[in-house]
């Protein structure tokens, strides 16, 4: 790794984001089996710390963030919501982009839960992701949240250009800092990969974005191929039901740009994105 990727990430190999240790809110979750395939079947509901099956999952590898990645290069490709929600559940595509090592490069596609201004900002947000500066050009599950500020990838699951990741992101929790979780449907299972205090309260803006980012200092066009997201609901209270994000939902949708493209099939629960 060169020196200037270096000093953004420190990285902590085998370590565990803060928060993360067992039992935090999790109770008696068992430990998710390793070596369990990916799912063949969708997951009948959403996930919760009491759903019989439900397993506890641990990050294999977590690089604080030093510093931000440097702007411009910047493209956000997708939607969010106007109002604040609870949850949201969704399936999004895995796919080989052409992150060029050593660089700023990465790819993430993703759910996240979010609110705040500017600088306050607070986030927890779940997917898969390529990046220039980790990982060897392969895809892999990860979370992100501000109250580590730290990447925290799931080496255990091996994800595979073509595969189609369920994903969860939602608190069970209400009051000033409720415990929000990042959730992956795998094994015929959810697994749960994060849990986080975050000052978001019940509600939060929730995202869902393919975030495609060029190291400027190194310019160059990250490709990326046609990837597929759809199955998107949304919950909005932490007990409440899930329901479509579909085009009444109050949103702020993303638009194309010169290089990518987005196809709006069913606004907001299925939709794709690609290189021009």
């Amino acid at each position: 790794m060169n020196p200037r990727l270096t000093r953004l990430l420190a990285v902590a190999l085998l370590a565990l984001a803060a928060g993360c240790a067992p039992g935090a809110t999790s109770g008696t979750m068992p430990e998710c089996p390793a070596g369990r395939p990916a799912s063949t079947s969708a997951p009948t509901g959403p996930p919760s710390l009491t759903s019989p099956g439900a397993c506890r999952s641990y990050a294999t590898v977590v690089q604080p963030v030093a510093h931000a990645v440097p702007s411009p290069g910047y493209h956000h490709l997708g939607a969010t919501t106007r109002g604040r929600w609870s949850g949201v559940l969704g399936r999004i595509e895995v796919g080989d982009a052409d992150v060029r090592q050593n660089t700023y490069d990465f790819v993430a596609a993703r759910f996240m839960a979010k609110a705040g201004h500017g600088s306050e900002q607070a986030w927890l947000e779940v997917g898969w992701t390529e990046t220039g500066w980790t990982g060897n050009s392969r895809q892999r599950v990860y979370t992100y949240d501000t109250a580590t500020r730290a990447w925290a990838f799931y080496d255990q699951y091996a994800v595979n250009p073509g595969d189609r990741l369920w994903l969860h992101l939602q608190t069970e929790t209400t009051g000033d800092r409720p415990v929000w979780q990042a959730w992956l449907w795998w094994g015929e299972r959810w697994n749960l990969l994060t849990q986080q205090p975050l000052p978001l309260t019940g509600l939060a803006e929730i995202e869902q974005y393919v975030e495609v980012h060029g190291d400027p200092a190194d310019p160059g066009t990250v490709v990326i191929p046609r990837l597929a997201i759809d199955n998107v609901q949304l919950k909005s209270a932490p007990t409440g039901p899930l329901r479509p994000w579909n085009g009444d939902v109050p949103t702020v949708p993303g638009a194309d740009f010169a290089t990518y493209c987005l196809d709006w099939q069913r606004p907001y629960t299925s939709w794709t994105t690609t290189t021009c």
